[in-house]
């Protein structure tokens, strides 16, 4: 019972007592550059598999990366959900936590997108770290992100003949021991518990404090979702003649449902 207590304070934004899922937990993820192929101690799985009691990078719990120009992780949840925030459990080795920390400097200037690809780019921009110092990154990274997508992306970059702040790290690397994506369970819903329907019928995703639309069912849009989409035909008719010019004419009918 105690630690059930506990999980749910966790989980939960206390000043409003809006309770979500970690609807990333076991789901399929990703590890650009493994630190060794094919070893479940490092596997990238770790970070998506609920444990975060040993933050040591061969214990087993963390998804350990090589170094690299670039780092990305990400996890994939199957379908598109509704995304109130983030956690981030960095790997911190079980060492004391501060500005002389390689680990700390490590994960300088990462971002974190939200996407319906594997592609970051086709995505939109949850966080981009801008500010922190190796002495102000916090270990426990929460952010806020309400929005709508498959994939949560981490990634980090130190490229070539680009200056870098004094604090960061050489390389990008990506020692995520978990990463909790907490939202809804089930699209349509919002509010505490995602226990309200969204407002308008038509709507697929809504924003899970505000519950106003953004996403449409298919087949319809505008901004609640209220008109259809057109659906339109191009039929194409050649008619072959027999007399010069030309051989064939070709002629367009459209016609449209939904109006």
């Amino acid at each position: 019972m105690k630690r059930q207590t506990l999980l749910i304070l966790w989980t939960c934004f206390l000043d409003v007592f809006h309770c979500y899922e970690n609807i990333a937990i076991k789901k399929p993820a990703y590890q650009q550059n493994p630190f060794f192929q094919d070893n479940d101690t490092v596997a990238a799985s770790n970070a998506v598999d609920g444990r975060r009691t040993n933050m040591k990078w061969n214990g087993g719990q963390c998804a350990v990366s090589a170094s690299g120009q670039t780092a990305t992780w990400w996890v994939n949840l199957t379908s598109i959900h509704s995304i109130h925030h983030i956690t981030i459990y960095y790997m911190t080795n079980n060492w004391i936590w501060d500005s002389s920390s390689y680990f700390a400097r490590s994960f300088l200037g990462f971002s974190v997108y939200i996407s319906n690809t594997t592609n970051r780019l086709q995505g939109t921009l949850c966080f981009k770290d801008i500010n922190f110092s190796a002495s102000t990154i916090p270990a426990v990274f929460n952010t806020t992100c309400t929005l709508n997508g498959q994939y949560v992306i981490y990634y980090n970059e130190r490229l070539n003949n680009v200056t870098y702040p004094e604090d960061y790290s050489e390389f990008a690397e990506s020692d995520l021991c978990e990463v909790e994506v907490f939202g809804c369970p089930t699209t349509g819903f919002y509010g505490s518990n995602c226990s309200n329907p969204c407002p308008d019928i038509n709507c697929r995703y809504c924003h899970l404090e505000a519950g106003y639309c953004q996403g449409c069912k298919p087949g319809y849009r505008g901004h609640q979702c209220q008109l259809k989409t057109l659906a339109c035909h191009i039929h194409f008719y050649v008619y072959y003649l027999t007399v010069q010019p030309p051989p064939a004419v070709s002629i367009s009918q459209k016609t449209c449902k939904g109006r």
